[in-house]
């Protein structure tokens, strides 16, 4: 897919930087982690990868967020009303009335909160690699501790530098020293280390537990289960405290969405809004990875005892199907 035109949106006095691709009539805005850059993005093949698949079956809307990437520079890390004017600005300049909102990381918290500050606006709510609180505490035992995140935030200049990601000091095969120096300016390009240290503690202050139950539009929760930057438990506790949420655990351990698996996490957020999946897909994995959604589903049901019988009436579907996917499964 070919790089698409930056244009601006006035939200107040700040100008944010956007792009729209794919010409579907689902509307989905992209809520990026804690710093981006939509024109750099593209220098690197798998998330252009990641964001064309997106744009396969949705109009994709993505944007910097103020003080990040080509949006306005700010003095300090912008309040989450700023941010949540700002969606709503880049909405407003693409025409869009209702949108669903795909947060990454920071960017789910932040969309949580839009949906619910507008839900007139936002459609459905999708997380990937995102929390209700991001620091342990004796009540919620997720995640790191304060005083580990500090130590993060002291060491940022060096992933500033040469791209290391704070992932235990053991990258993954995905990451390697290509991308790395791609993931370095990335980072520069997107925000000077003291802005993104100024965001991450911001980040440490937020705590929305209390909020979700009052989410009511549709949710999709996606995290892989290994993600060694932010702990799948906090998916968890997501996909247990929001009304009828879907929750989908995916095989993998790098946090950043257009390392690993690319596809899978397309794939469930084109079923979830559209019921469907378009791009076929010629899959190579085998043992649990190589399951499709469904298969999952019914696997999950499966060995806490269910019957065929029970577990088609679970899903709604024929025992038949049940079945067959079960066979699929031994095989």
């Amino acid at each position: 897919m070919q790089k698409p035109e930056s244009r601006y949106a006035r939200s107040g006095a700040v100008s944010i930087a956007y792009q729209v691709l794919g010409e579907r009539t689902v509307d989905l805005v992209m809520v990026p982690g804690f710093v981006s850059h939509v024109e750099v993005a593209w220098e690197e093949p798998r998330l252009a990868r990641f964001l064309a698949n997106l744009a396969s079956f949705s109009r994709l809307i993505v944007f910097d967020k103020r003080g990040t990437g080509m949006s306005d520079p700010v003095l300090s890390p912008p309040s989450v009303d700023q941010r949540m004017d700002d969606i709503a600005a880049v909405m407003d300049a693409v025409g869009s009335e209702r949108a669903a909102v795909f947060g990454v990381s920071e960017g789910g918290t932040l969309s949580l909160l839009f949906a619910l500050a507008h839900p007139d606006r936002a459609e459905a709510l999708i997380l990937y690699g995102s929390w209700a609180k991001r620091v342990r505490g004796p009540d919620y035992p997720y995640g790191h501790s304060e005083a580990e995140l500090e130590e993060t935030i002291a060491s940022m200049d060096r992933a500033w530098a040469t791209g290391e990601w704070w992932d235990g000091g053991t990258p993954t095969l995905a990451d390697d020293a290509r991308h790395r120096d791609w993931w370095a300016r990335y980072l520069r390009m997107a925000a000077s280390p003291a802005m993104a240290q100024q965001v991450i503690r911001m980040n440490m202050r937020l705590d929305v537990r209390d909020r979700l139950s009052e989410v009511t539009v549709p949710s999709l929760i996606l995290h892989r289960s290994g993600d060694r930057w932010i702990d799948v438990g906090h998916a968890r506790f997501l996909a247990r405290h929001i009304p009828g949420a879907t929750y989908v655990e995916l095989p993998g351990i790098d946090h950043r969405p257009w390392l690993g698996d690319v596809s899978a996490i397309a794939d469930e957020i084109e079923v979830f809004l559209t019921s469907r999946k378009s791009r076929p897909r010629r899959s190579t994995a085998i043992g649990v990875d190589a399951l499709s959604r469904r298969e999952r589903e019914v696997a999950l049901l499966a060995v806490r005892g269910q019957s065929a019988a029970e577990i088609a009436a679970v899903l709604f579907v024929g025992r038949r199907t049940v079945e067959t996917h079960l066979a699929r499964m031994y095989s």
